[in-house]
């Protein structure tokens, strides 16, 4: 039997109030995740659990090769099922880490299963569930029907296919897809496939017409639903000018090599013309920083991008960032933003430096966004409902998401839900706020679901 029951993470009465009778039944947006679109579209059952549990998914293959598991059993050649109890083995003694929560919940949920995660209950697992799949037919769109979804943003390439999105939302009634608007192949002007990315715009001769063929592209977004991008970049860096970003990206055409400080340069400029160009657009805008990529050369040669070798950047790139946002605030080009912050100890840095660039035509136009990767954890949650709350407005925080490419992904919802109500909880039982549960019970309602779809005008 599973040691999660009704009330876990929901350590009294009131706390549990508020998730039961507030939260538990709130809708879901998943505003940024990496599902992909094309098996939303084809909505094909799973074979087996390993299939949706463990394939791809690089936060489980950090967890076992932490644990000391061969990589054959990781991303190797091992069966399915030897990979699945490998994973079971390695999760049994992971007491606290968010995985194992998560894993746990995701079998009750889905499959109404109770057994513990260990290696010793691996094969029964691995019976039972395959025996639900084969039983209730699960496809992709099984889970998030079941999880009132109600919102997805995929995130997708300036260059994808967009039809795929009119046909999503043409055949489900129940949820929406819409693409968020990702640039990062354009900004890594260092990566030896950078100008095969170019060529998927079209004819690229200068920065200029690298600039109007996303702007194009954006347009075509726009026209599918899109109403948010998103960046990822290691560090914020300093403003250059259009000139010296327009030189660079010539050296780059012409195949000579771009230093480290050239690369900073050419993006430190195309961050601020990207966001620049959302404002136009009034694009909500995603802004991931602090991951420090790709640290095991030989395991990236042999697996390459988003196979669990990444980690958190030492730079917090706040005096960089501040620049950034005054000069889009003094051109009146600054977008609504959500800061993703990857590094813990700038969360009471950005929380001060948000409150420097908000505008009463929003309810929190700059957003610190939930707790985030690295930071996807109980401890991390809640140590940004604390910075949040100290610095910030809680009321107006827009919430959780996936930042996953699992449809079991869901439950993780759920959880940030049980820690806020338990962290506001036990503030009302300390007599530390209101004692008003109805009230606070509207704002966990606004914060679970309400709140996100206001920011990103979805409630139009």
């Amino acid at each position: 039997m599973s040691y999660i029951n009704k009330n876990f993470l929901l350590n009294n009465k009131v706390s549990q109030e508020l998730y039961f009778k507030y939260a538990q039944n709130m809708p879901i947006i998943d505003y940024h995740c990496h599902l992909s679109e094309k098996e939303i579209l084809e909505d094909k059952a799973y074979k087996n659990i390993y299939e949706i549990w463990l394939s791809g998914d690089h936060y489980k293959w950090r967890l076992m090769r932490n644990y000391g598991i061969d990589e054959e059993l990781i991303t190797g050649k091992a069966s399915p099922k030897d990979k699945f109890i490998a994973y079971c083995e390695a999760l049994g003694k992971a007491y606290l880490n968010p995985l194992s929560h998560w894993s746990q919940l995701e079998l009750k949920e889905y499959f109404n299963c109770d057994i513990e995660i260990n290696k010793d209950n691996a094969l029964k697992i691995w019976n039972y569930c395959n025996s639900y799949l084969a039983k209730h037919k699960l496809t992709r769109t099984s889970f998030i029907k079941k999880s009132k979804v109600k919102y997805i943003f995929t995130t997708n390439e300036a260059f994808d296919d967009l039809s795929i999105f009119t046909k999503i939302n043409k055949k489900y009634k129940d949820f929406k897809v819409y693409p968020a608007f990702r640039t990062d192949k354009f900004l890594n002007i260092e990566a030896k496939a950078f100008k095969d990315y170019l060529a998927k715009l079209g004819k690229i001769n200068s920065l200029d017409d690298l600039l109007n063929a996303l702007e194009k592209r954006l347009k075509e977004f726009i026209k599918v639903g899109c109403v948010a991008s998103d960046m990822g970049v290691e560090n914020v860096y300093p403003v250059t000018s259009k000139e010296t970003a327009a030189k660079l990206f010539k050296k780059r055409l012409s195949n000579k090599t771009i230093s480290v400080e050239e690369s900073k340069q050419y993006k430190g400029y195309m961050v601020y013309a990207l966001l620049k160009m959302y404002s136009k657009y009034n694009i909500r805008s995603e802004l991931h920083y602090g991951a420090m990529r790709n640290n095991s050369t030989k395991m990236f040669n042999k697996l390459g991008l988003d196979t669990g070798y990444d980690s958190i950047a030492e730079n917090t790139s706040i005096y960089n960032l501040s620049r950034l946002m005054d000069k889009l605030d003094v051109e009146n080009k600054l977008p609504p933003m959500i800061l993703f912050n990857l590094n813990p100890n700038a969360n009471l840095e950005i929380m001060a430096l948000m409150n420097c660039f908000q505008d009463g035509k929003y309810h929190g136009k700059i957003q610190y966004g939930p707790a985030w990767w690295f930071l996807d954890n109980k401890e991390g949650m809640e140590k940004h409902l604390k910075d949040m709350t100290s610095l910030g407005h809680i009321g107006i925080f827009i919430g959780m998401l996936t930042d996953s490419r699992s449809f079991l992904s869901y439950p993780r919802h759920h959880y940030f839900r049980r820690i806020l109500c338990n962290f506001l909880g036990n503030a009302i039982i300390n007599g530390e706020m209101t004692q008003n549960i109805s009230s606070v019970g509207k704002v966990v309602q606004d914060i679970s679901y309400n709140n996100a779809v206001k920011y990103f005008g979805l409630n139009k």
